[in-house]
């Protein structure tokens, strides 16, 4: 039952939890200008701004005057009912605090310092594919990483990483993601090679025609547009790495890249970031709520399962195609007029490894997703060495996808996220992967005409659902509550493999 008139112990919480949300979206404004716009001899003076930022932000999220209200609600009996939203937030709040009271101030503040250097670090030594000039800031980065592991903790029998996984994916550990990957791994590996051995590979040549990139950057803004996407309350923008921020009420940025010659990489990364963008812009955040856990998302993973849903499950489907290929041909002059329906669906789902994890397709994209947690994994134990990662990771790669890498700009140079001490958030990727296929199934079967509806371009159904069993309940339930909620099920592997199967075999005409 809602509670009637609530308590000034609880309004108080919320009043800091908001100012604390507000500080925070200032922190990620600084942090998207780095990532865009911002000069870049800015980057020094921008490792303090972050620091100190950074210090400011753990100071509340830590200080005795929170951890009291927290406690206040907590022994009121009619606040602390898990079932009801307040008792909801409560508990997220606790989990929170718990956490961020383990880590010393110096810590953090040092660590901000340390993934700003490095994100400029890392721009240079992938430009120039240079790793030896990154391993000094890359080695910084996570040494403090592991330091912030460890002042977490983790139970016995565990690792450093399961406290770092723990950011990301609540209550997760490697052992369990290691006994989930490792069995698709296998499925996948099954898969491609049967592929490969039978299939007959579509026609793609027509993908990589010249498209100017202010027309492909106009296309990429129409088709979010009508996915949904409120561009009164976001934005559109470029950056090396693709990613979306959700600052607060109304502000939503989303990032993409081009490449000329590349029209689908920008068309996924940009449908891609959508997805994030969709489900920050359904989060409740409005009102009282932001900056408390209930105005979050639940998990990366919950999040992942979102941008993977437009990316793939709509974005390389022929109902959106239906749409898109004239909506394309509108804004590239015609570039694909010659090209039929079945032979453009059959080209966007294609199985061919690949040396970049952001371009790869839907069968093989998560292995590249399983090289990365092997990895991490090992540094982060300190069984790999930092200077050791290149030969480590081109190994590996040769092992997982049959490739010998060309150059560290095409592997370990090729992301952001250890640069950021992001150290736990790859499985989320396929983590998401696996939600977004058992979504999909359920959504299918709960909307029977989908397929027609987004032929003629309207999502609406499709976003009305993801809001209403998704996005509007932030932190409310744990990710495999959501998931069971939603699909009534328990998170696993089949749908994505029967989605795969239903989605590329046609390609390859088997």
């Amino acid at each position: 039952m809602p509670i009637a008139i609530l308590p000034k112990h609880y309004t108080d919480l919320i009043a800091f939890k908001r100012e604390s949300g507000t500080l925070s979206s200032i922190s990620a404004l600084v942090s998207w200008d780095q990532e865009t716009y911002m000069p870049t001899a800015g980057a020094k003076a921008r490792a303090e701004q972050s620091s100190l930022l950074a210090g400011i932000i753990h100071e509340r999220n830590t200080s005795s005057k929170l951890g009291d209200l927290i406690a206040q609600c907590e022994a009121d009996t009619d606040l602390n009912d898990e079932s009801t939203p307040e008792g909801a937030n409560i508990r997220e709040m606790r989990r929170d605090y718990d956490l961020a009271t383990k880590l010393p101030t110096d810590l953090v503040k040092n660590l901000a310092r340390a993934q700003s250097q490095a994100q400029e670090a890392w721009k240079h030594a992938r430009a120039n594919n240079d790793f030896p000039s990154f391993i000094n800031d890359l080695t910084k980065v996570l040494d403090l990483t592991r330091e912030k592991g460890e002042c977490y903790g983790y139970p016995e029998g565990g690792e450093v990483y399961d406290a770092l996984i723990n950011e990301y994916e609540p209550d997760t550990t490697a052992k369990e993601i290691e006994a989930v990957f490792t069995p698709l791994r296998d499925r996948l590996s099954v898969f491609i090679a049967d592929l490969a051995a039978n299939g007959t590979p579509p026609k793609v040549d027509f993908l990589h025609r010249s498209i100017p990139v202010e027309k492909q950057h106009a296309f990429g803004q129409a088709i979010t547009a009508q996915l949904g996407f409120d561009y009164n309350a976001g934005r559109l923008d470029t950056t090396t790495h693709p990613f979306c921020s959700g600052f607060g009420p109304g502000d939503t940025r989303m990032t993409t890249r081009y490449e000329p010659t590349n029209f689908p990489d920008a068309v996924g990364s940009t449908m891609h970031e959508c997805g994030h963008g969709l489900y920050e812009q359904g989060l409740p955040k409005g009102g009282e709520l932001f900056g408390t856990p209930l105005a979050s998302a639940v998990s990366l993973g919950i999040h992942e399962s979102q941008s993977r849903m437009w990316e793939n499950m709509v974005g390389r489907g022929r109902p959106f195609w239906n749409w898109a290929l004239p909506v394309a041909n509108e804004h590239f002059d015609g570039a694909f007029d010659d090209i039929d329906l079945d032979t453009f669906v059959k080209s966007v789902n294609t199985c061919a490894p690949s040396f970049i994890r952001v371009e790869s397709d839907e069968s093989t994209y998560n292995l590249h997703v399983m090289l990365r947690f092997e990895l991490e994994r090992a540094m982060i134990a300190g069984d790999l060495a930092i200077k050791d990662l290149p030969d480590a990771w081109n190994s590996k790669f040769k092992s997982f996808l049959g490739l010998d890498v060309p150059d560290d700009a095409r592997g370990c140079l090729q992301d952001v996220h250890w640069s950021f001490g992001l150290v736990g958030y790859f499985p989320t990727y396929t983590l998401g992967n696996l939600y977004a296929a058992q979504m999909w199934e359920t959504i299918n079967e709960t909307i029977p005409d989908i397929d027609e509806q987004m032929a003629v371009g309207d999502f609406n159904a499709l976003l009305a659902w993801l809001r209403e069993n998704i996005h509007q309940h932030g932190r409310r339930y744990s990710a495999a509550q959501l998931c069971h909620r939603a699909t009534g099920k328990p998170l696993e592997a089949d749908p994505l493999i029967r989605h795969l199967e239903r989605r590329v075999k046609p390609a390859y005409n088997m």
